[in-house]
This record gives structure tokens, C-alpha cells and sequence, in this order.
């Protein structure tokens, strides 16, 4: 077994998730050399296999059941199942292109030090997002970095711009050693739980591994599409979104002691929060709401490491 895909689900949207299978039922990698593991997070009613497969058996994917609320506990149930060399996280929303794992695998055998690598994701949009939405794109865990391949490995004090992003992310199943040892000393918290839109997990998992020494790279050749429902594209759903990401990045960071801001008191998080509304006059449209939220979540984080 040379590649694990993981994916952990929520109360899924079927017809999306069906699309997602559809994917990897697509890879030109031979079916025995790559399983599935779906993990059912807690969802209501629980997921069977006529309703994830359609009513046809899917022979290299298995369901597991994880009880507790979160990504990230979700992500660590199927690792700990896996059987790869290679694992890759997929989220419920995403296609990969069809060579995908057959060029992750590539990718690994010529890189042996590279820990964690990821590519291009692009979006499919369930409705045509309004002009001043793509200003969030990257929040939406959409990104192309260009057509070269980049390869860093840690730095005292930054977060490498080529690291993964979750959506699509490989990694080495020795990589993933440390990241796994921490979670079962510290409860997790910066990842999704539910309806909260913390999202620094995949920055975790990462920065274990670069700590341990791994390096992360960009490989323009791993292509995925990103399906983007039409109720993400709110004003709401974004000022959310941006917030819980700015609070859970400071949160991470500190957790690694790479965090450039300093903590605040938690007293003061209101009167910040006032006046970056005057600052981002958040009143102007929205836009410039979503971005003082933004700030928001950042005052907030700030005073949690304080």
C-alpha cells in the first residue's frame, strides 16, 4: 500500500462528497496500490456505505467513525488507521485531478526529505462570486503560486509562502510522527469543530514537521478543483471565515514561537476592536467589513497568547 487519502467529514453535502469519490475513482494509479479512508466526524445520522457509495461498493475505501468533534481529530482517526507510505488529506469538496496521487508518488520518491507538499487549486463556483469576494480567494483555500516547483525547509522566524495548504496537502507518513505525538499531549483547537472556522490545523501539521526537520514544497503539477458553495459566498461567511483564521494563524504561531505580534490584555480587546472599525471603516461596504473582522480575530488571538 503506497497512498493513504484521508478524508474526514461533517454532516456532508452527498452530492458533492459524491463528486469528490468520483475523483479518485478516476486516478490513474492502480486501485491496489492506494486505498480511502472516510471518516464520518460525528455526522448525523451517521454515513453508511450505500449512502457515501451510491449504491455501488467502492473496493479500496473503508468508513471509520470518529466521535469527537473536530478536522483535526478526524484527520489523526485516519492516520492512525492508514496503511500508506504517503498520505493525502482530501477535503469533502474536492476533485483531484486524475494523475494526482500517481505524481505525489513521484514527487516523494524524487524528493527524500520533503515532508509535506501541495499544488494548485482552483475554483468551481456554485454561483459567480461578486467583484470584491476574490480579495478572499485564499481564504476559500483557493492559490496557484506559478509554474515552478519550490522546496524550503524551516526558518527561525517565518512560515514558508510554499507550504500546503490543507485542501489536497501529501504527506510522508514518517512525517506526520511528531504532529501526531503533540496532539495526544495538547487538545487540539485550531482547526474546524462544527460551525467554528478556526483553520490554523493544517499550519500545525506542518510546522511539526519542519521543526522535525521535513521539508514542504509547491509542485504546480498536483492540480485539484475546490467546489465552492453558494452559501460561502456571504458577506457573513467571509467576516466568520476571516476571523476565526486570523485568531487560530496568531494562536499557531505563538504555539511554535514564531508569532510576530505581541499578546494584549484581554480589556483592551474591545476598545481595539472599536477603533479598527473607524480604521477599516467597516461601515463602507463589504469588503472593508470583512477585513475588520479580520482584525478582530487577530485582537482576539493576541489576547488568548497574552
Amino acid at each position: 500500500m503506497n497512498v493513504s487519502v484521508i478524508i474526514s467529514t461533517h454532516n456532508p453535502n452527498i452530492r458533492r462528497l459524491h463528486r469528490t469519490l468520483g475523483a479518485l475513482a478516476r486516478q490513474t494509479l492502480p486501485f491496489d496500490d492506494w486505498e480511502i479512508i472516510l471518516v464520518d466526524n460525528a455526522s448525523q445520522p451517521p454515513l453508511t456505505p450505500e449512502v457515501v457509495g451510491k449504491g455501488r461498493r467502492l473496493v479500496n475505501m473503508r468508513i471509520i467513525r470518529e466521535a469527537r468533534l473536530g478536522l483535526t481529530y478526524g484527520r489523526l482517526a485516519g492516520v492512525e488507521q492508514s496503511r500508506g507510505e504517503i498520505v493525502v488529506f482530501v477535503d469533502d469538496d474536492n476533485l483531484l485531478e486524475t494523475d494526482y496521487l500517481a505524481r505525489a508518488c513521484e514527487i516523494f520518491a524524487r524528493h527524500s526529505g520533503l515532508g509535506f507538499g501541495g499544488g494548485d487549486s482552483c475554483a468551481e463556483w456554485e454561483v459567480s462570486p461578486e467583484p470584491w469576494m476574490m480579495e478572499f480567494c485564499g481564504n476559500l483555500a483557493i492559490r496557484s503560486l506559478g509554474h515552478r516547483e519550490t522546496i524550503s525547509s524551516a526558518t527561525r522566524d517565518s512560515y514558508p509562502s510554499c507550504a500546503p495548504i490543507g485542501a489536497g496537502m501529501v504527506a510522508r507518513r514518517s512525517a506526520l510522527d511528531d504532529w501526531l505525538q503533540r496532539c495526544k499531549t495538547r487538545k487540539p483547537l485550531l482547526d474546524r469543530s462544527g460551525t467554528e472556522l478556526t483553520s490554523a490545523g493544517d499550519c500545525d501539521i506542518v510546522m511539526c514537521g519542519l521543526a522535525a526537520g521535513w521539508q514542504v514544497g509547491y509542485f504546480p503539477a498536483l492540480r485539484l478543483t475546490h467546489l465552492i458553495a453558494a452559501e460561502r459566498l456571504t458577506r457573513d461567511y467571509l467576516a466568520r471565515l476571516n476571523h476565526g483564521i486570523a485568531k487560530s494563524w496568531v494562536q499557531v504561531l505563538a504555539l511554535h514561537g514564531i508569532c510576530p505580534w505581541k499578546p494584549v490584555d484581554s480589556w483592551t480587546v474591545p476598545l481595539r476592536k472599536c477603533r479598527a472599525y473607524f480604521r477599516y471603516q467597516a461601515w463602507g461596504g463589504p469588503a472593508q467589513y470583512v477585513r475588520w473582522r479580520g482584525a478582530c480575530g487577530l485582537f482576539e488571538g493576541r489576547a488568548i497568547i497574552g
